[in-house]
C-alpha cells in the first residue's frame, strides 16, 4: 500500500494534472467586450478586429510600428528621483520601482531616432504602462532631449503622448514640464524643422496642455481620449450633459482641435507621406 500511495498514486497525478492557463492569454475588446486571443491581438497591432477598437499600444511594438527597421533608442540623462520624498500609501521610490519591474523602462518617455519613410526622425514615445505615462522630470528631461536631438540631426520630431497629465508624486516639478516642453518645441519651429504629434488613448491634464496641442500637424488613432479635465468632472461642473464622442479624437476633428484620425495600421505611411511633403527640397523654379 505505501508502494501504491507513495510512488503510483504520485506518478498518476503528474501525469494527469492540469497546468494552470496563463491569465494574460484572452483580452476583453473594451468597445464590443468581445475576448480577443493575445496573439492575434498582437499580430492585428492590438486594434480590435470585430469592432475596431484601438487598445493601447506596448512602447516596443509603437516603436517597431512607427520607424523604418533600424531605429536606434537614445540613452537619456539621470535626474533625481524622488525629488520631494513624497509618500502617499506608499513611498514613491518604491512605486517607480514597481512601475520599472512591470514596464521595464527608466520612466514614461522614451526616445529614439531612425527614418520614417526614408526621411529622418527624432521621436519621444510614452509608455502608459509606467505610472499612467505621468509626466514628471524625467519625462521634460526626455522631451526636452528629443528636441535636442531633432535640431542636432536636422530631423523632424515626433511626439507620441499616452498620458494621465503630471505626476502628482512630484509636486510643482512636474507641472514645470509643460513650459519646459513647449520651449523645447519652441527650439524645434525656430530651426524650421517639422513637429507632428501622434494623439493616443489618452492624451489629457498637463500633458493635453502643454506639446500635445503645438503641432504644426497633430494626428489622432481611432477612438483616443484627449481632453484637459475628464468628461465627469466637466458635466458636474457645468451641470450639463456633454454631448455624444465628447473628447473622442473624431470629435475634435469635427470641431477642429486635430487634422487627421489615422487607423493605427497607416500610421507610418501617413508620416512617412507627410514628412516628404514637409522636407521635399524646393526646386529653384518653384521658388520663383
Amino acid at each position: 500500500m505505501n508502494w501504491l500511495t507513495n510512488f503510483v498514486l504520485p506518478k498518476i497525478r503528474a501525469v494527469v494534472a492540469k497546468h494552470e492557463v496563463p491569465d494574460n492569454l484572452w483580452h476583453k475588446c473594451p468597445g464590443c467586450e468581445r475576448m480577443l486571443f493575445h496573439r492575434e491581438l498582437e499580430a492585428n497591432l492590438h486594434v480590435c478586429n470585430s469592432c475596431g477598437h484601438h487598445l493601447r499600444l506596448p512602447v516596443e511594438q509603437r516603436l517597431e510600428l512607427l520607424f523604418d527597421p533600424g531605429a536606434t533608442r537614445d540613452a537619456l540623462p539621470k535626474v533625481i528621483v524622488d525629488p520631494l520624498r513624497f509618500r502617499d500609501r506608499k513611498r514613491y521610490a518604491d512605486r517607480l520601482k514597481e512601475a520599472h519591474a512591470k514596464s521595464g523602462e527608466r520612466d514614461a518617455v522614451i526616445v529614439a531616432h531612425g527614418t520614417i519613410g526614408s526621411v529622418p526622425a527624432v521621436a519621444a514615445l510614452f509608455d502608459f504602462d509606467f505610472l499612467g505615462g505621468s509626466m514628471g522630470v524625467a519625462a521634460g528631461e526626455a522631451l526636452v532631449s528629443a528636441a535636442r536631438l531633432a535640431v542636432q540631426q536636422d530631423a523632424a520630431l515626433i511626439v507620441v503622448p499616452a498620458s494621465g497629465g503630471a505626476r502628482m508624486q512630484e509636486g510643482i516639478l512636474s507641472l514645470m514640464q509643460m513650459p519646459r516642453s513647449t520651449l523645447a518645441v519652441e527650439m524645434v519651429k525656430e530651426k524650421g524643422l517639422p513637429y507632428i504629434v501622434v494623439l493616443t488613448d489618452p492624451t489629457t491634464g498637463g500633458v493635453s496642455a502643454s506639446f500635445a496641442m503645438l503641432g504644426d500637424i497633430t494626428l489622432a488613432e481611432p477612438g483616443a481620449v484627449i481632453g484637459f479635465a475628464g468628461a465627469r468632472v466637466i458635466e458636474e461642473t457645468i451641470r450639463a450633459k456633454l454631448p455624444e464622442g465628447f473628447q473622442r479624437a473624431e470629435y475634435l476633428l469635427e470641431h477642429g482641435m486635430i487634422d487627421m484620425v489615422v487607423p493605427r495600421r497607416d500610421m507610418r505611411a501617413t508620416l512617412a507621406r507627410l514628412l516628404d511633403l514637409l522636407r521635399r527640397p524646393v526646386s529653384a523654379e518653384a521658388q520663383l
